[in-house]
């Protein structure tokens, strides 16, 4: 059975960091990579969309302590997880919401990151969600996005078949997020960024079939 989004990650949030960490083929590798490629000193102002309990932010907050992070993510339970971790830290505002609901603003953040999120939506609403992420990044701003990608069209097409004959199966309709995985190939994620407005993307690194792709403005 299909699994709401949010009660599928309360469930999972006694022992949700090990898992990531031991059980996802290489996360301890690309947690740190991604961190690495934000900003590395100074003031600046990060979105993390889909952060979760944190894991990309405990390894950014310590190459860069004076950063200020904006989190967001669906899971209340997992965004007090991350408030537990840095309980004295001021720089860090925690929402908790959907990324496709909650307005971004324009010209707020020096960088965006993403890391194993965004692989349960479509190319449309991706669409959306990158055209405001595009506007709220400040000029000479980039995205960091790590996650894993279909490794072929005919794979991304099966995936949508997939969860779409289990929606109809269990009558389930389009108005909310349930978790099943339903991943682009690396090259149309990269058109869905460009159709967004960012000028450039690049694959940094690969580890399987995940992917460190940079986005910019």
């Amino acid at each position: 059975m299909l699994e709401e989004m949010t009660a599928f990650f309360k469930n999972r949030l006694e022992g949700y960091d090990e898992h990531m960490l031991t059980e996802v083929d290489q996360a301890g590798e690309f947690y740190k990579f991604t961190a690495s490629q934000l900003p590395a000193a100074g003031k600046q102002h990060i979105l993390d969309l889909g952060c979760g309990t944190g894991l990309e932010l405990e390894e950014y907050i310590r190459i860069n302590p004076d950063a200020h992070i904006t989190g967001i993510d669906l899971s209340c339970e997992m965004l007090n997880r991350l408030r537990a971790k840095f309980p004295n830290n001021g720089n860090i505002c925690l929402i908790c919401g959907s990324y496709f609901d909650i307005p971004l603003g324009e010209n707020r953040f020096d960088a965006a990151v993403s890391v194993e999120s965004l692989h349960h939506f479509t190319a449309e609403r991706k669409l959306s969600l990158y055209s405001a992420l595009h506007k709220s990044l400040k000029p000479g701003g980039y995205f960091i996005l790590t996650d894993y990608f279909a490794e072929s069209e005919e794979l991304e097409r099966k995936y949508f078949e997939d969860l779409n004959e289990l929606k109809n199966e269990q009558g389930i309709t389009d108005d909310r997020f349930y978790h099943y995985d339903t991943p682009l190939t690396i090259g149309h994620e990269a058109d869905v960024l460009t159709a967004a407005g960012f000028s450039s993307v690049t694959v940094l690194r690969s580890w399987g079939a995940t992917h460190c792709v940079k986005a910019f403005v």
